[in-house]
């Protein structure tokens, strides 16, 4: 008898827990589907718009338009209006479907149709890694620092800014080029890194110099704000760095 009470126990308490589980879920559905209909409307892209391209023009030739978001997938800092870009213009290529924000435009965009050399300066190329030109934050207009790693003549390997301040004027595309690495075991890894053609404006002393370091190390960029504090060092060697 005792035995069939506390069966029968066991027997409600597990149907009271299904029931709460089953109501869980539903809870959970229910938000879940509120979540995808609550949306909110934001300024996405209908058409591409290009480097250089200022939003008035975009806007004004329909590649812009109110969008219903669902709200979990509205970004942080996306854009109603155009009203607060003024004339700004796109740093990056962006695509149709892209939500419109603020960090994407700026009033320092080089169009790459045609190259902006200030007066007394030449135009220099050299190619990067992806990871050296910052992941891809390096745009037309942008103000850089660029860092060299190389070698002195007695064969110690070293890192050091060569340049404090320089503006790109042009990103090219992208190609991945095969490099191949080898561990302390002596196995070989070959990997495909992506890498970008970079166009700088300079001076023809500082070109000589940017040119003779390309073909001597390996140059990589640092990202400039107009609050950024650099400067020249000494630079880092393996008997400096810790």
């Amino acid at each position: 008898m005792v035995h069939r009470k506390f069966l029968l126990l066991g027997a409600v308490l597990a149907a009271v827990a299904g029931a709460a589980l089953v109501f869980l879920y539903v809870r959970g559905a229910d938000a879940r589907a509120e979540s995808q209909f609550d949306t909110v409307q934001v300024l996405r892209a209908t058409a591409p718009i290009e480097v250089g391209e200022s939003i008035a023009t975009a806007s004004q030739g329909g590649k812009l338009a109110l969008e219903n978001v669902p709200r979990d997938q509205v970004l942080p800092d996306a854009l109603t209006s155009i009203d607060s870009l003024g004339k700004q213009a796109a740093l990056v290529k962006i695509y149709p479907g892209e939500q419109i924000v603020a960090a994407k435009f700026g009033s320092n965009a080089v169009a790459p149709s045609g190259l902006q050399i200030p007066k007394g300066q030449v135009a220099i190329s050299i190619n990067l890694t992806d990871t050296a030109r910052v992941a891809g934050f390096v745009n037309p207009g942008s103000q850089v620092a660029i860092f060299m790693n190389g070698s002195s003549p007695e064969g110690k390997p070293f890192t050091r800014m060569l340049l404090d301040r320089v503006t790109v004027i042009g990103v090219g595309s992208t190609t991945p080029v095969s490099t191949t690495t080898t561990d302390e075991t002596g196995q070989q890894t070959t990997e495909a890194l992506p890498r970008t053609l970079m166009t700088l404006a300079v001076d023809q002393k500082t070109a000589e110099r940017v040119l003779f370091a390309s073909g001597n190390g390996e140059l990589a960029f640092a990202l400039l704000t107009e609050a950024s504090t650099v400067g020249p060092a000494p630079g880092v060697t393996a008997d400096s760095l810790f």
